[in-house]
């Protein structure tokens, strides 16, 4: 099941301790005082030229990058931040390494913040990949003379690899975050700058979050946690509540992580706990994109809860939250997430459906599935797509066990077999045996109205390969579930035949 949006935190709000001229740039506070600023330093360019005064113009093209970049941080497009990296790379050609080190340095530090911001916003990692090369010059020449600007870039330079590892199968990246979040936290101690330093502690909380989900044990997840409740004994409601909110938000999708691989709902309960702190500061008035990754972390654990339970409720509040999140997560602004979205909402109307004597609850499962399979596809995310088909299948499956026709089961086995396309074996074994245990479900009912073998034989078949993988990957219980229907269609076969 896939866990809410972990936010580690814009790589830009990492930066004030390194930049020297940023802080000029806040001083202009709204956003008309901005835009005079970018024309004063514009009109300032026109009148002094960088052959007249090159070290001026330097100066005056980073003030208006900085006016840029602080513009752009606030509106939805890319224009002002692009517009800040072109007045960024052009301070740089004359603030140089040999003649001004420690500017230059900063300058680069500032050309990172503002390449991550763009990158944030783009599917692609060009821009994160140049964030992350101009953090590591600045790194090259500040740590002796600068040892906190030197650990402030080393956390921004973290922030990065943590996106670029998040849109990344492997791990190298979010190894490399892990690594420079604690070279950070070595200058950037507690005693010395607290804030500074459980910021520090939630992105390198965020980064074990990230491996954790990757990884079999929960190693990765309990540090993660570990992490996130010491920044938060800096980072108080009363002191920063929208970065405690935040950290209360990845607090909870790490606890929902580790619940899903635990059977008691001791975590689950927690995690109902942070989403619902988080939900106190990270207000749909505020914050309304935040508000909605609230409202999704905790429709996944209450959607968890409710299963683990016999009753609807749990199900029932999972389905509210999940339609409030799709208020602010629209397709226009953020198609793959409204599609996550809309494939979690049909996870909980499926769960509810099966539990229900009507099809109301499945038939809305269904039109869910097939929205989300709109952005979905398979050319554009593939893993996903096919989930959305295994989860399609399913709640055809149960609409078909309800129906005397048989076209509903015959759509499910036909998502079946279309998940296993991409949800292979080699690449992903235990969803492979997942489906192959739901598609002899659903040839095994088709066989079961049917007068010959043909759909029993192949309900075995499509048990035994699952077998291969679930012996060693699943609990006992589950392989145990699927022995019992595959014995039982097999004497199904062979009393068939004797007749």
């Amino acid at each position: 099941m896939p866990v809410t949006r972990i936010c580690p935190g814009r790589a830009a709000d990492w930066a004030s301790a390194g930049l020297r001229w940023t802080d000029q740039g806040r001083a202009f506070g709204d956003d008309p005082a901005l835009v005079n600023a970018i024309a004063a330093y514009q009109a300032a360019l026109e009148g002094q030229t960088r052959a007249q005064a090159p070290l001026h113009w330097a100066r005056t093209q980073l003030n208006l990058a900085n006016a840029f970049y602080f513009l752009g941080e606030r509106e939805s497009g890319t224009g002002r931040l692009e517009a800040a990296v072109v007045a960024y790379r052009l301070a740089l050609q004359e603030t140089t390494r040999e003649r001004m080190p420690r500017d230059w340095a900063a300058t680069q530090t500032n050309l990172g913040v503002a390449l991550a911001a763009l990158g944030e916003r783009e599917s692609g990692t060009g821009r994160l990949e140049e964030s992350a090369v101009a953090y590591r010059l600045a790194l090259e020449r500040i740590r002796e003379r600068t040892p906190l600007d030197w650990a402030s870039t080393q956390v921004n330079l973290a922030s990065v690899l943590v996106m670029l590892g998040e849109r990344e199968s492997g791990t190298d990246r979010l190894e490399e975050a892990v690594a420079a979040y604690r070279l950070a936290l070595q200058e950037m101690t507690r005693e010395r700058m607290p804030f500074d330093w459980a910021r520090a502690r939630g992105g390198l909380a965020t980064a074990f979050m990230l491996l954790g989900a990757r990884e079999a044990g929960t190693a990765r997840l309990e540090a993660a946690v570990a992490d996130y409740r010491l920044a938060l004994e800096e980072m108080t409601h009363e002191r920063a509540p929208l970065d405690w909110g935040q950290l209360q938000m990845n607090l909870g999708a790490t606890l929902l992580a580790l619940a899903e691989r635990e059977p008691g709902t001791g975590r689950l309960e927690e995690a109902v706990s942070a989403f619902g702190l988080a939900q106190q500061e990270l207000t749909r008035e505020r914050v309304p994109l935040e508000w909605a990754r609230t409202q999704w972390g905790l429709g996944m654990a209450l959607m968890v809860l409710g299963e683990r339970e016999t009753g609807p409720g749990r199900l029932e509040q999972a389905v509210s939250a999940f339609r409030l999140a799709l208020q602010e997560i629209t397709r226009e602004g953020m198609p793959l997430q409204w599609a996550q979205t809309q494939m979690n909402l049909g996870n909980a109307l499926s769960t509810l459906g099966g539990r229900e004597a009507g099809t109301a609850r499945l038939e809305e499962a269904v039109s869910a599935f097939r929205l989300a399979q709109q952005e979905l596809t398979r050319e554009r995310v593939p893993l996903q797509w096919a989930e959305a088909q295994m989860n399609l299948g399913n709640a055809l499956a149960r609409l078909g066990e309800r129906e005397a026709t048989t076209a509903r089961l015959e759509e499910a086995v036909s998502s079946f077999r279309l998940a296993l396309l991409e949800w292979t074996r080699e690449r992903v074994p235990l969803q492979w045996a997942q489906t192959q245990m739901s598609l002899g479900v659903a040839l095994s009912v088709l066989g079961e109205r049917e007068t010959g073998t043909a759909r029993l034989v192949e309900a075995v078949t499509a048990w035994d390969l699952c077998l291969t993988v679930g012996d060693s990957g699943w609990p006992q219980e589950r392989a145990g579930v699927v022995r019992s229907a595959r014995d039982q269609a097999q004497a199904e076969i062979a009393r068939r035949l004797s007749k």
